[in-house]
């Protein structure tokens, strides 16, 4: 999977398809559609329409919080919060080759993710970030290395795990660092889609070194 990962904005159907086709103009192989509307049929649509965009781009489309929509338009898969309905019941729906994210914000979260067979895990926030409500405290680069050292010197086996909440791009290389796989953004990507390639090389440069 691209260690650049891109969680749409927007807050009509058309600013979210404009805003991914952007991401996906600019090199974007991993998307989330975020789109918190009560209209289940004009967000149907949207997903419909993004995973059409996404397959000529050959990028993986993942749905936010709801696997029965990744089921019905046939998304790569589903990326499940931490009050969401459960992995075992999404795999059980989606099947074993879909992909299923879950949300993560401390140490233990991230041992309950590893235990459900979460595909990769999103942890945060890494700052104060106005995209989500109700947020966790943040971990900052400390909490980050604090959590994957654990992992490290426990032998814990762990899927990628993308550093997610108000992440800019000097940020980057810090987080690298910590030994995260990759960077899930929102904001700086909708706003300078551009970056993405930078972002992304940070990440594989000397991976064929390794």
């Amino acid at each position: 999977m691209q260690h650049t990962y891109y969680i749409s904005q927007g807050k009509t159907a058309s600013e979210q398809l404009a805003n991914i086709q952007k991401v996906l103009d600019c090199g974007g192989k991993l998307i989330q559609l975020r789109w918190k509307t009560t209209d289940q049929i004009a967000l149907l649509e949207l997903a419909t329409e993004v995973k059409k965009h996404c397959q000529k781009h050959n990028a993986l489309l993942i749905i936010n919080d709801n696997p029965n929509l990744a089921q019905k338009v046939d998304a790569d898969g589903v990326h499940l919060g931490l009050q969401d309905s459960s992995v075992a019941s999404a795999r059980a729906l989606l099947g074993a080759k879909k992909i299923i994210g879950g949300t993560a914000n401390t140490l233990q979260d991230v041992l309950q993710r590893i235990a459900e067979g979460c595909d990769y895990i999103g942890l945060g926030p890494f700052r104060f970030t106005t995209t989500k409500e109700k947020l966790s405290p943040i971990l900052g680069v400390e909490g980050y290395q604090n959590i994957i050292t654990y992992l490290q010197e426990n032998k814990q086996t762990f899927p990628p795990i993308y550093a997610i909440g108000g992440i800019e791009l000097e940020d980057i290389s810090l987080l690298k660092q910590t030994g995260l796989y990759g960077v899930a953004i929102s904001g700086l990507l909708t706003k300078q889609p551009e970056l993405l390639k930078q972002i992304e090389s940070t990440f594989t440069e000397n991976e064929n070194s390794r």
